[in-house]
């Protein structure tokens, strides 16, 4: 693999390696960190004026789908921190140990390009090839079903993320316990327009945010949760989450079983909440979502054509892909084989009416 990263401007530059003060104050390297590049620091200029990308090219290893390995991130059509435009580019605003940054991917042939902006920039671009599934390794999964084997010749370029950043998706997690993924989606758009900042670089019109810092989200007042539809049970969560958002941070390096019992030590976070938050924070492979109210029909139907199954029997039916359970499920997810709906929906409720 190759990759490199420098601004659009004249003049010497940092060479990657000597580590900013703010990455030596976190102690928190970027994922993936140590590949060769160049960069400089960015500022923006008078009366608001955007300074030039730092940017990167980076080669992978292999077929890789953008939209496939970047999906997982985007929390609703609408998310703030989300957008792919017509051009077939991914933006990304979120909050790195540095500070603030944007992202912006897109395929290049069999190279990605990439540009960063913010206090950030240097960060994002730093853990591009983990973001992408550069630590992935597709190799350690072997199908034991027919429908596994096909979907994933179908889908050569599915790479697990790998953020580095747990409280990003651990919040958004939260907020979907328990509730539809519309209103889910609705709290994280209100509460991140509100309470977030507006993402570094051209991101005017996308109308992109970067999340509030952990202050920030202990600071919103009961009623605005009320208001966003998020009860007292979800947002005492994040609360006490975001009090020792640092600790929880450090999980990002951890492996899975540490990381995991790291996040569950929070009182409302379990194992729906810490799969859904180590899935895309960690990249792990074996993340298995338990507790979901449609996977294990999903998996039951079809690996053994069994609607009803419940979390027990799904994971026996996971048992031979110990190790991949994440990989295996998102396969079944990307393969279409899912149970008719015959029940009911769950009824979306709005406590901020009350």
């Amino acid at each position: 693999m190759a990759g490199r990263f420098a601004p659009r401007t004249t003049g010497p530059a940092l060479p990657h390696q000597a580590a900013p003060a703010a990455r030596r104050r976190t102690g928190a390297p970027p994922p993936g960190a140590g590949a060769e590049g160049r960069t400089s620091p960015q500022r923006t200029g008078a009366e608001g004026r955007t300074e030039p990308p730092l940017t990167r090219e980076w080669t992978p290893s292999g077929p890789l789908d953008l939209r496939l390995v970047l999906g997982p991130l985007r929390r609703g059509p609408a998310d703030p921190t989300f957008r792919m435009t017509p051009d077939g580019a991914f933006w990304r605003a979120t909050r790195t140990p540095e500070g603030p940054g944007t992202l912006r991917v897109a395929a290049r042939g069999d190279r990605v390009g990439a540009e960063s902006w913010g206090p950030g920039a240097e960060w994002l671009l730093a853990g591009l090839p983990a973001l992408l599934g550069a630590d992935d390794d597709p190799d350690a999964f072997t199908p034991h079903h027919h429908l596994l084997a096909v979907t994933e010749r179908r889908r050569p370029g599915l790479r697990l993320l790998r953020t580095g950043l747990v409280m990003e998706s651990l919040i958004p997690s939260v907020l979907e316990q328990k509730v539809t993924t519309d209103e889910a989606y609705r709290a994280w758009r209100l509460l991140v327009r509100r309470y977030g900042t507006p993402a570094p670089g051209p991101t005017t019109t996308l109308g992109l945010h970067v999340m509030p810092d952990a202050r920030t989200w202990a600071m919103i007042p009961s009623w605005e949760w009320h208001k966003a539809g998020v009860d007292t049970k979800r947002s005492s969560t994040i609360l006490r989450a975001v009090r020792v958002a640092p600790r929880l941070e450090e999980a990002s390096s951890m492996p899975f079983p540490e990381a995991k019992a790291r996040l569950e030590l929070i009182p409302g976070i379990g194992p729906w909440t810490s799969a859904e938050t180590l899935q895309r924070s960690n990249g792990a492979p074996d993340a298995v979502t338990v507790g979901d109210y449609h996977l294990p029909a999903i998996v039951g139907h079809a690996l053994a054509d069994n609607r009803h199954a419940t979390d027990e029997e799904m994971l026996t039916l996971l048992a031979p892909y110990e190790g991949q359970r994440h990989r295996a499920t998102r396969l079944i997810l990307l393969s279409g084989r899912t149970p008719e709906r015959r029940g009911p929906r769950m009824t979306p409720g709005n406590i901020a009416a009350l």
